[in-house]
């Protein structure tokens, strides 16, 4: 990613919440990198060691404190940092950070296109991963961060392919550490109802399932199922559900053969031309276009 993309912007403020929305990634020029790896320093220092709570709508970040430590607000604990650990951050989580001057590391930041590829069929993994989580970083670990850090300034033939499957590598470590370590009794501090809403919209978001379809299943009303989602999100519950059907096309776009017409059908759309019509007015783009874009940047 060149200089002038790496920029931290606020992309949304809800008028009934404090707490500011921020991406690392031109919401107009997706998946310019699927992933980006900055140290610590790099931000941290320019803010005095401190960054405010804030939450990422569309990113998946997972902190490698090598050194120095602080303290972290995650979704509500404060939670110490003793090096070396591991901070994972799902998106939607409300997050920040006073780190002790000096302290090492790296940011690791997704895009849920890349969680969502390679999370592919590993729903034991994802559901590891929607805990946010401070935990103690064992040397394999260490050794992974390290190495896609390294892989990811190279800039060398094959960068994309071998990041790729750091990755997934990755996510599935941390995963194997939040189980591990998880306290049954405790795990989840998240709404347990938003949770539960999640994983059906996992479940079914190719069946085009109504609102109120998600809500009856719930045993709730669609309104409440809206105050619960933008409680956690900041977004509505059918937006939540649509960006789930986008991620899921821009994803075999990128990963897959498959025709635009194919895509549409698989995700339960009846009539392609609706769901280039949507795809564009969601992404500025139609889909032959956004995958043209994307191989030419692999």
């Amino acid at each position: 990613m060149d200089q002038a993309r790496i920029f931290l912007y606020i992309s949304n403020m809800h008028a009934q919440s404090h707490i500011q929305s921020y991406s690392l990634f031109g919401e107009t020029s997706d998946l310019v990198d699927e992933l980006h790896v900055e140290d610590i320093r790099a931000r941290s220092a320019r803010h005095n060691w401190a960054l405010k709570p804030h939450r990422h709508t569309r990113l998946h970040q997972m902190l490698f404190i090598t050194g120095g430590g602080g303290e972290t607000g995650l979704d509500g604990r404060s939670l110490a940092l003793p090096p070396p650990c591991i901070v994972n951050v799902p998106r939607g989580v409300v997050h920040g950070f006073q780190f002790d001057p000096g302290t090492t590391g790296w940011v690791v930041t997704l895009t849920s296109d890349l969680v969502d590829h390679c999370l592919a069929g590993g729903d034991g993994l994802r559901r590891a991963l929607a805990n946010a989580s401070v935990l103690p970083m064992p040397p394999d670990l260490h050794n992974l961060a390290q190495r896609i850090d390294s892989e990811y300034h190279d800039k060398v033939l094959g960068r994309t392919q071998v990041l790729r499957g750091l990755t997934a590598q990755m996510l599935a470590l941390v995963a194997r550490q939040i189980d591990q370590a998880q306290d049954r009794s405790t795990a989840n501090h998240r709404n347990p109802l938003f949770t539960r809403f999640e994983a059906l919209v996992e479940r079914d978001f190719r069946l085009r399932r109504s609102l109120a379809d998600y809500a009856a299943e719930l045993a709730m009303s669609p309104t409440h199922l809206n105050r619960i989602v933008h409680r956690a999100t900041g977004h509505s519950a059918s937006q939540l559900v649509n960006d789930r059907v986008l991620r899921e096309a821009r994803r075999l776009l990128i990963y897959t053969n498959l025709t635009a017409a194919e895509i549409a059908y698989d995700l339960g759309f009846g009539d392609p031309a609706h769901f280039s019509r949507v795809f564009s007015k969601k992404t500025g783009m139609a889909p032959g276009v956004f995958r043209q874009q994307v191989e030419a940047k692999i």
